[in-house]
Protein backbone atom coordinates (compact mmCIF):
# COMPACT_ATOMS: atom_id res chain seq x y z
CA UNK A 1 0.00 0.00 0.00
CA UNK A 2 1.30 3.21 -0.36
CA UNK A 3 0.12 7.21 1.09
CA UNK A 4 3.45 9.10 -0.07
CA UNK A 5 2.40 12.54 1.96
CA UNK A 6 1.71 13.84 5.96
CA UNK A 7 1.57 12.04 8.84
CA UNK A 8 -2.23 12.65 9.48
CA UNK A 9 -3.01 11.56 5.73
CA UNK A 10 -1.24 7.69 6.82
CA UNK A 11 -2.98 8.09 9.87
CA UNK A 12 -6.49 8.45 7.74
CA UNK A 13 -5.39 5.62 5.32
CA UNK A 14 -5.79 3.27 8.73
CA UNK A 15 -9.20 1.29 7.85
CA UNK A 16 -7.94 0.74 4.09
CA UNK A 17 -5.00 -0.59 5.30
CA UNK A 18 -6.67 -3.27 7.78
CA UNK A 19 -8.92 -4.03 5.29
CA UNK A 20 -6.24 -5.11 2.73
CA UNK A 21 -4.66 -7.25 5.46
CA UNK A 22 -8.04 -9.24 5.57
CA UNK A 23 -6.23 -11.11 2.93
CA UNK A 24 -2.98 -9.68 2.74
CA UNK A 25 0.07 -12.09 3.89
CA UNK A 26 2.34 -9.02 4.47
CA UNK A 27 1.24 -5.80 3.95
CA UNK A 28 4.01 -3.15 3.07
CA UNK A 29 3.48 0.45 3.42
CA UNK A 30 5.33 2.94 1.47
CA UNK A 31 5.31 6.37 2.83
CA UNK A 32 6.96 9.43 2.68
CA UNK A 33 9.33 11.12 5.34
CA UNK A 34 6.95 12.82 6.89
CA UNK A 35 4.96 9.68 7.17
CA UNK A 36 6.65 7.06 8.09
CA UNK A 37 6.25 7.32 11.66
CA UNK A 38 2.64 7.48 11.46
CA UNK A 39 3.02 4.42 8.86
CA UNK A 40 4.78 2.34 11.60
CA UNK A 41 1.61 2.90 14.00
CA UNK A 42 -0.88 1.50 11.99
CA UNK A 43 -2.27 -1.74 12.50
CA UNK A 44 -1.81 -4.18 9.99
CA UNK A 45 1.13 -2.57 8.32
CA UNK A 46 4.15 -5.34 8.42
CA UNK A 47 7.58 -3.13 6.95
CA UNK A 48 7.66 0.24 6.10
CA UNK A 49 9.38 1.21 3.07
CA UNK A 50 10.30 5.32 2.83
CA UNK A 51 10.81 7.04 -0.09
CA UNK A 52 10.56 11.25 -1.04
CA UNK A 53 8.33 11.38 -4.08
CA UNK A 54 9.14 14.02 -6.69
CA UNK A 55 5.52 15.14 -7.68
CA UNK A 56 4.17 14.76 -3.59
CA UNK A 57 6.00 16.57 -1.22
CA UNK A 58 5.57 20.67 -1.03
CA UNK A 59 9.21 21.20 -1.07
CA UNK A 60 10.10 18.27 -3.58
CA UNK A 61 13.17 16.78 -4.28
CA UNK A 62 14.59 16.67 -8.25
CA UNK A 63 13.91 13.39 -10.05
CA UNK A 64 17.01 11.47 -9.67
CA UNK A 65 17.14 8.24 -11.96
CA UNK A 66 19.51 6.41 -9.10
CA UNK A 67 16.77 7.02 -6.57
CA UNK A 68 14.21 5.99 -8.48
CA UNK A 69 16.34 2.72 -9.85
CA UNK A 70 16.54 2.35 -5.66
CA UNK A 71 13.33 2.69 -5.17
CA UNK A 72 12.13 0.42 -8.09
CA UNK A 73 15.07 -2.65 -6.58
CA UNK A 74 12.84 -2.10 -3.12
CA UNK A 75 9.63 -3.08 -4.33
CA UNK A 76 10.47 -6.10 -6.19
CA UNK A 77 8.70 -8.88 -5.06
CA UNK A 78 5.61 -7.17 -4.31
CA UNK A 79 2.95 -8.83 -5.79
CA UNK A 80 -0.09 -6.21 -5.62
CA UNK A 81 -0.42 -2.53 -5.18
CA UNK A 82 -3.16 -0.29 -3.76
CA UNK A 83 -2.47 3.40 -4.06
CA UNK A 84 -3.67 6.05 -1.97
CA UNK A 85 -4.03 9.80 -2.87
CA UNK A 86 -5.85 13.14 -2.15
CA UNK A 87 -8.02 14.24 -4.60
CA UNK A 88 -5.32 17.04 -6.05
CA UNK A 89 -2.65 14.19 -6.39
CA UNK A 90 -1.71 11.89 -9.50
CA UNK A 91 -1.28 7.73 -8.50
CA UNK A 92 -0.17 7.08 -12.43
CA UNK A 93 3.59 8.43 -11.88
CA UNK A 94 4.16 5.79 -9.12
CA UNK A 95 1.92 3.00 -10.74
CA UNK A 96 4.63 3.51 -13.55
CA UNK A 97 7.63 2.49 -10.91
CA UNK A 98 5.55 0.08 -9.37
CA UNK A 99 4.70 -1.77 -13.15
CA UNK A 100 8.74 -1.19 -13.59
CA UNK A 101 9.25 -3.25 -10.32
CA UNK A 102 7.32 -6.01 -11.46
CA UNK A 103 4.04 -5.77 -9.40
CA UNK A 104 1.53 -7.55 -10.99
CA UNK A 105 -1.89 -5.76 -9.89
CA UNK A 106 -2.21 -1.85 -8.94
CA UNK A 107 -5.52 0.02 -7.53
CA UNK A 108 -5.95 3.07 -7.61
CA UNK A 109 -8.31 6.29 -8.14
CA UNK A 110 -7.93 8.11 -11.63
CA UNK A 111 -10.34 10.45 -13.39
CA UNK A 112 -7.62 10.59 -16.14
CA UNK A 113 -6.54 7.63 -18.27
CA UNK A 114 -4.50 5.26 -16.85
CA UNK A 115 -3.74 3.28 -20.15
CA UNK A 116 -1.69 -0.04 -18.67
CA UNK A 117 -0.45 1.94 -15.52
CA UNK A 118 -3.77 0.10 -13.51
CA UNK A 119 -5.75 -2.87 -13.43
CA UNK A 120 -8.17 -1.51 -11.21
CA UNK A 121 -9.14 1.95 -12.25
CA UNK A 122 -11.34 3.81 -9.32
CA UNK A 123 -13.38 6.50 -10.75
CA UNK A 124 -15.23 9.27 -7.95
CA UNK A 125 -16.79 12.06 -8.39
CA UNK A 126 -14.29 14.94 -6.64
CA UNK A 127 -17.34 17.24 -6.69
CA UNK A 128 -18.55 15.19 -3.56
CA UNK A 129 -16.88 15.87 0.14
CA UNK A 130 -16.61 12.53 1.54
CA UNK A 131 -14.19 11.76 4.33
CA UNK A 132 -10.91 11.02 3.67
CA UNK A 133 -11.18 7.62 5.64
CA UNK A 134 -13.62 6.33 3.99
CA UNK A 135 -12.27 7.58 0.42
CA UNK A 136 -9.57 5.55 0.86
CA UNK A 137 -11.42 2.82 2.24
CA UNK A 138 -13.27 2.38 -1.04
CA UNK A 139 -10.33 2.06 -2.81
CA UNK A 140 -9.46 -1.12 -0.77
CA UNK A 141 -12.72 -2.15 -1.71
CA UNK A 142 -12.69 -1.75 -5.10
CA UNK A 143 -9.68 -3.74 -4.80
CA UNK A 144 -11.57 -6.37 -3.36
CA UNK A 145 -10.51 -5.86 0.53
CA UNK A 146 -13.38 -5.05 2.87
CA UNK A 147 -13.14 -4.77 6.83
CA UNK A 148 -14.12 -7.56 8.83
CA UNK A 149 -18.02 -7.09 10.44
CA UNK A 150 -16.43 -6.70 13.42
CA UNK A 151 -14.27 -3.72 12.46
CA UNK A 152 -15.93 -0.16 13.06
CA UNK A 153 -14.03 1.52 10.51
CA UNK A 154 -12.51 3.89 12.98
CA UNK A 155 -9.05 5.24 13.17
CA UNK A 156 -6.36 3.27 15.27
CA UNK A 157 -2.62 2.77 16.58
CA UNK A 158 -0.70 -0.13 17.35
CA UNK A 159 -1.05 -0.66 21.05
CA UNK A 160 0.52 -1.06 23.50
CA UNK A 161 1.51 2.98 23.55
CA UNK A 162 4.48 3.93 25.60
CA UNK A 163 4.28 4.79 29.21
CA UNK A 164 4.63 8.67 29.57
CA UNK A 165 4.21 8.88 33.10
CA UNK A 166 7.73 10.40 32.83
CA UNK A 167 7.26 12.97 30.30
CA UNK A 168 4.09 14.25 32.80
CA UNK A 169 5.73 13.87 35.97
CA UNK A 170 3.68 13.95 39.02
CA UNK A 171 1.26 16.50 38.18
CA UNK A 172 0.10 15.13 35.20
CA UNK A 173 -3.33 13.00 36.52
CA UNK A 174 -2.27 10.78 33.38
CA UNK A 175 -5.21 7.97 33.83
CA UNK A 176 -8.08 10.54 34.38
CA UNK A 177 -8.43 12.63 31.74
CA UNK A 178 -7.88 15.98 33.74
CA UNK A 179 -5.68 17.63 30.85
CA UNK A 180 -5.72 19.29 28.04
CA UNK A 181 -3.40 18.98 25.12
CA UNK A 182 -2.78 22.10 23.16
CA UNK A 183 -0.85 22.18 19.93
CA UNK A 184 -0.24 25.11 17.99
CA UNK A 185 1.86 23.96 15.29
CA UNK A 186 0.69 23.19 11.87
CA UNK A 187 2.25 22.13 8.69
CA UNK A 188 1.07 25.27 6.84
CA UNK A 189 0.88 28.98 7.87
CA UNK A 190 -2.47 28.90 5.92
CA UNK A 191 -4.31 26.58 8.81
CA UNK A 192 -2.32 28.02 11.84
CA UNK A 193 -4.19 29.77 14.66
CA UNK A 194 -2.20 32.90 15.92
CA UNK A 195 0.32 32.16 18.35
CA UNK A 196 -0.72 34.94 20.86
CA UNK A 197 -3.98 33.62 20.76
CA UNK A 198 -2.74 30.11 21.45
CA UNK A 199 -0.92 31.56 24.40
CA UNK A 200 -4.30 33.51 25.73
CA UNK A 201 -6.61 30.42 25.80
CA UNK A 202 -3.97 28.46 27.19
CA UNK A 203 -4.00 30.66 30.21
CA UNK A 204 -7.37 30.88 29.96
CA UNK A 205 -7.70 27.28 30.08
CA UNK A 206 -5.99 27.17 33.12
CA UNK A 207 -7.72 29.81 35.40
CA UNK A 208 -10.71 27.45 34.13
CA UNK A 209 -8.88 24.17 35.71
CA UNK A 210 -7.49 22.30 33.84
CA UNK A 211 -3.93 21.44 33.91
CA UNK A 212 -2.59 22.29 30.10
CA UNK A 213 0.66 20.50 28.33
CA UNK A 214 1.27 22.11 24.93
CA UNK A 215 3.12 20.00 22.36
CA UNK A 216 4.99 20.50 18.68
CA UNK A 217 8.17 20.22 17.43
CA UNK A 218 8.96 24.04 17.53
CA UNK A 219 9.98 24.72 20.51
CA UNK A 220 9.85 28.46 20.33
CA UNK A 221 6.51 28.57 19.76
CA UNK A 222 5.30 25.78 22.40
CA UNK A 223 7.46 27.73 24.72
CA UNK A 224 5.41 30.87 24.03
CA UNK A 225 2.50 29.57 23.78
CA UNK A 226 2.93 27.24 27.06
CA UNK A 227 4.42 30.34 29.33
CA UNK A 228 4.36 29.67 32.91
CA UNK A 229 1.34 28.10 33.16
CA UNK A 230 1.64 24.55 31.20
CA UNK A 231 3.79 21.84 30.65
CA UNK A 232 5.88 22.37 27.64
CA UNK A 233 6.81 19.51 25.93
CA UNK A 234 7.48 20.67 22.73
CA UNK A 235 10.29 18.71 20.51
CA UNK A 236 10.56 16.16 23.78
CA UNK A 237 7.52 13.31 22.34
CA UNK A 238 7.92 10.60 19.50
CA UNK A 239 4.76 10.64 17.06
CA UNK A 240 4.10 7.26 19.32
CA UNK A 241 4.39 9.15 22.84
CA UNK A 242 2.26 11.96 21.55
CA UNK A 243 -0.40 9.11 20.71
CA UNK A 244 -0.19 8.34 24.40
CA UNK A 245 -0.45 11.31 25.40
CA UNK A 246 -3.19 12.45 23.53
CA UNK A 247 -5.40 9.38 24.62
CA UNK A 248 -5.05 10.20 28.31
CA UNK A 249 -6.30 13.95 27.74
CA UNK A 250 -9.65 14.84 27.90
CA UNK A 251 -9.47 17.03 24.56
CA UNK A 252 -6.90 17.91 22.26
CA UNK A 253 -6.82 21.54 20.83
CA UNK A 254 -5.41 21.79 17.20
CA UNK A 255 -5.51 22.80 13.77
CA UNK A 256 -5.83 20.73 10.41
CA UNK A 257 -2.93 18.56 11.27
CA UNK A 258 -1.68 15.49 11.81
CA UNK A 259 -2.11 15.34 15.86
CA UNK A 260 -5.91 15.84 15.59
CA UNK A 261 -5.67 12.50 12.91
CA UNK A 262 -3.72 10.79 15.96
CA UNK A 263 -6.20 11.77 18.84
CA UNK A 264 -9.07 10.28 16.09
CA UNK A 265 -7.38 7.38 16.30
CA UNK A 266 -6.79 7.09 20.17
CA UNK A 267 -10.65 7.95 20.67
CA UNK A 268 -9.99 11.86 22.05
CA UNK A 269 -12.32 14.58 21.67
CA UNK A 270 -10.78 17.65 19.68
CA UNK A 271 -11.12 21.25 19.19
CA UNK A 272 -10.48 21.87 15.73
CA UNK A 273 -9.51 25.20 14.26
CA UNK A 274 -9.91 24.27 10.72
CA UNK A 275 -9.20 26.36 8.30
CA UNK A 276 -11.42 26.15 4.86
CA UNK A 277 -8.52 26.25 2.68
CA UNK A 278 -9.69 21.98 2.71
CA UNK A 279 -13.13 20.85 3.35
CA UNK A 280 -13.60 20.13 6.68
CA UNK A 281 -16.01 17.70 5.58
CA UNK A 282 -12.99 15.44 3.98
CA UNK A 283 -10.57 16.14 6.83
CA UNK A 284 -12.07 16.92 9.79
CA UNK A 285 -11.05 14.71 12.79
CA UNK A 286 -12.94 11.22 12.00
CA UNK A 287 -15.54 9.16 14.02
CA UNK A 288 -14.79 11.38 17.60
CA UNK A 289 -16.53 14.37 18.74
CA UNK A 290 -15.26 17.34 17.54
CA UNK A 291 -16.11 20.98 17.55
CA UNK A 292 -15.62 22.78 15.25
CA UNK A 293 -13.98 26.52 14.49
CA UNK A 294 -13.38 28.76 11.93
CA UNK A 295 -15.32 30.42 9.25
CA UNK A 296 -15.52 27.59 6.85
CA UNK A 297 -17.32 30.03 4.08
CA UNK A 298 -14.17 32.36 4.03
CA UNK A 299 -13.28 33.27 0.98
CA UNK A 300 -10.44 31.31 1.23
CA UNK A 301 -12.75 28.60 0.90
CA UNK A 302 -11.39 25.29 -1.04
CA UNK A 303 -8.02 27.04 -2.23
CA UNK A 304 -5.74 24.81 -0.97
CA UNK A 305 -3.62 27.48 0.03
CA UNK A 306 -0.13 26.90 2.34
CA UNK A 307 0.04 30.74 2.88
CA UNK A 308 -3.14 32.34 3.76
CA UNK A 309 -4.47 34.34 0.73
CA UNK A 310 -6.56 36.64 2.16
CA UNK A 311 -5.12 40.05 4.19
CA UNK A 312 -5.57 39.17 8.14
CA UNK A 313 -6.10 35.40 7.82
CA UNK A 314 -9.70 35.84 9.05
CA UNK A 315 -11.15 32.85 8.77
CA UNK A 316 -8.73 31.63 12.20
CA UNK A 317 -7.72 35.18 13.58
CA UNK A 318 -11.55 35.96 14.46
CA UNK A 319 -11.68 32.71 16.47
CA UNK A 320 -11.41 33.85 20.09
CA UNK A 321 -9.79 32.22 23.00
CA UNK A 322 -13.03 32.11 25.16
CA UNK A 323 -14.31 30.46 21.88
CA UNK A 324 -11.88 27.30 22.71
CA UNK A 325 -12.43 27.28 26.30
CA UNK A 326 -16.40 26.94 25.48
CA UNK A 327 -15.74 24.07 23.31
CA UNK A 328 -13.57 22.50 25.98
CA UNK A 329 -15.91 22.64 28.75
CA UNK A 330 -18.56 21.37 25.94
CA UNK A 331 -16.27 18.29 25.45
CA UNK A 332 -15.24 17.48 29.06
CA UNK A 333 -18.64 17.68 30.86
Amino acid sequence: MARLDDAGDVLLAGPAVRAVRTLAAEVVFLAGPNGRAAAELLPGVDRVIEWHAPWIDHTPPPVSRNDVAGLVGRLRGVDEAVVLTSFHQSALPLALLLRLAGVRRITAISNDYPGSLLDVRHVVDESLDVPEAERMLAVAAAAGFVLPPDDDGKLAVQRPLPDISGLLGNSSGADTRTYVVVHPGTSAPARTWPAGLHRQAVLELAEDGHQVVVTGTERDLTAHVAGDVAIDLGGRTTLAELAALIEHAGVLVAGNTGPAHLAAAVGTPVVSLFAPVVPAARWAPYGVPTVLLGDQQAPCRGSRARACPVAGHPCLSQVTSEQVVKAVRELTQ
